[in-house]
This record gives C-alpha cells, sequence and structure tokens, in this order.
C-alpha cells in the first residue's frame, strides 16, 4: 500500500496540472479568436 500510495499522488498531480494546462489554452485560444474576429468584422 505504501508504494502505491505515491504513485497515485502523482498521477493525480499529473491529471490536474494538465487540466489547469488545457483550460489556460483554451482561454487563451478563445481571447484570441475573439481578437481576431473583431478585426475581421471591422473589414
Amino acid at each position: 500500500m505504501d508504494k502505491k500510495k505515491p504513485i497515485y499522488v502523482f498521477l493525480g498531480q499529473t491529471v490536474l496540472y494538465f487540466i489547469v494546462l488545457l483550460g489556460l489554452l483554451y482561454f487563451f485560444s478563445y481571447l484570441g479568436q475573439s481578437q481576431g474576429s473583431f478585426i475581421y468584422n471591422e473589414f
């Protein structure tokens, strides 16, 4: 049990950071798309 616990902690942190990274990428890509749409709407 003691040997498997650090593995679960590592996997949990990895999944958590991966979700945060995807959230940041989605957030910045959404900002980029909104700015692009404003530029295209002007033309």
